[in-house]
């Protein structure tokens, strides 16, 4: 399974929704598109949705925490949400947790950002 990326301007964030699988195969992809898309979009919120993400690896970490930075380094912040159990563990056995926020869904992590317009 490839990995496919949506992305969403909504309350001053940026929403990137990530399908599939997240791995050393798709993580360079996702790097590079992220950071394209936070560029282009002027935002400095993120929320990186997980809902229909099926598998992520060591990888995948890498590419979230250096896109926290990128975004930590212009003064915004990422918030993580729908994360499924197996990824859940896999943030909570790496301490992800204690660098990235997360939420339940989409909704509450706006919310958690304070951006609603």
């Amino acid at each position: 399974m490839s990995l496919q990326m949506e992305f969403e301007h909504r309350s001053k964030a940026l929403i990137v929704r990530l399908k599939g699988e997240l791995d050393h195969h798709t993580a360079s992809t996702v790097k590079d598109r992220m950071e394209e898309a936070i560029k282009r979009s002027n935002c400095r919120n993120v929320v990186l949705s997980m809902k229909d993400l099926v598998f992520m690896d060591s990888s995948g970490l890498g590419v979230i925490l250096g896109r926290y930075k990128l975004i930590a380094d212009l003064g915004g912040k990422m918030v993580v949400c729908d994360v499924n159990p197996a990824v859940y563990r896999l943030f909570q056995l790496s301490g992800m947790f204690k660098i990235v926020s997360m939420a339940d869904n989409e909704r509450s992590a706006i919310s958690s950002l304070g951006v609603v317009s």
